[in-house]
């Protein structure tokens, strides 16, 4: 995997007339992970999408060397089709591979994505971030909806992809078991 790199310069998210957070900032290189936490509203998906590059912030920047993707509530998976056909959507928008993580899908490509569980659903929407030759992960909530063996497993994924050199960025409520894991709690740029 090519290095890369991830930087918030002075962050800061305007929701209509409420100013979310300011002054967020951080670096990340090639092995980085860092967590976002703070209470629901606070402003951490509108950060996540910051990062993405699908919502302009306030004011700062962020600067990125490498491909990005995001994964957070909505799964981006066609509903009507079946899980792998939309999965092979992606897979050719993307001119990606097969996941190198095991998401515990392979029963399931022929259901349509709309009768998946939760759970199946963020295994399935992580399957596609993990195909994507994405470099920067953007995980919004990516434990949600999972059971103790996928959580692991999830976590385990994210560990991978750090190892080959990726970054991972988590906005997640619950306690995350990743190594060297720094933290950004946006209690700290309430505006």
């Amino acid at each position: 995997m090519q290095p890369c790199r991830l930087a918030a310069r002075d962050l800061a998210c305007r929701r209509g007339d409420r100013l979310l957070f300011k002054g967020v900032g951080f670096e990340l290189q090639s092995g980085g992970a860092l967590q976002l936490a703070g209470p629901n509203g606070i402003g951490k998906s509108s950060l996540m999408r910051i990062l993405a590059g699908l919502l302009r912030p306030y004011a700062g920047q962020v600067e990125h060397d490498g491909l990005r993707a995001l994964s957070d509530e909505r799964p981006a998976l066609d509903a009507h089709r079946p899980l792998g056909e939309a999965l092979d959507f992606w897979r050719r928008i993307d001119r990606a591979g097969e996941a190198r993580a095991d998401f515990g899908l392979q029963d399931l490509l022929d259901v349509p994505v709309r009768f998946l569980s939760t759970g199946q659903r963020k295994r399935a929407a992580l399957a596609r971030l993990a195909a994507s030759g994405a470099q920067i992960w953007l995980l919004d909530e990516p434990l949600n909806g999972l059971d103790k063996h996928w959580s692991t497993a999830v976590q385990a994924a994210i560990e991978a992809h750090r190892a080959q050199g990726g970054i991972a960025v988590i906005a997640s409520h619950q306690p995350l078991q990743l190594q060297a894991l720094r933290a950004v709690s946006l209690l700290d740029h309430m505006a």
